[in-house]
């Protein structure tokens, strides 16, 4: 029997719909939460030099697969991980007046490029969303 006179259909052939109204706020509760732990690990992390920056990105980690676990899905690390690169990135600007967060040494850049790398490891092994059902393989 075919596919359409039963009408089971795969997970991908279904049509694309809006997320739910918790799961936006979910995410942009995540963002603003990446947002919170990039400013505090910005801080952190050069008061400590060695114990502080393990903290800030245990902690921009811990978010961010926390955040995926909670979704069931990449969007909640990816949510975490983007408020937390708009943050330290917006903080590692200097301002005309020649006042920066960010020394220029080598914390500051572990923290910046081992922050970025957290992010993107933590948002794509992060556990996805798999489709219902029976396992099918292709050929059977």
């Amino acid at each position: 029997m075919s596919d359409r006179t039963t009408g089971n259909t795969s997970a991908l052939a279904q049509p694309l719909r809006l997320p739910s109204g918790g799961r936006i706020a979910a995410c942009v509760g995540l963002f603003l939460l990446g947002a919170v732990v990039g400013v505090a690990g910005a801080l952190v992390q050069p008061a400590w030099f060695p114990g502080g920056l393990l903290l800030a990105l245990a902690a921009e980690a811990g978010l961010c697969l926390g955040g995926a676990l909670a979704l069931r899905s990449r969007a909640g690390a990816a949510s975490a991980a983007g408020g937390w690169v708009l943050v330290v990135l917006l903080l590692s600007a200097s301002r005309p007046e020649g006042d920066f967060l960010f020394a220029a040494g080598a914390g500051s850049y572990l923290f910046l490029l081992g922050g970025i790398a957290v992010a993107v490891m933590c948002a794509t092994l992060a556990p996805g969303r798999q489709p219902q059902g029976d396992p099918v393989r292709l050929g059977k």
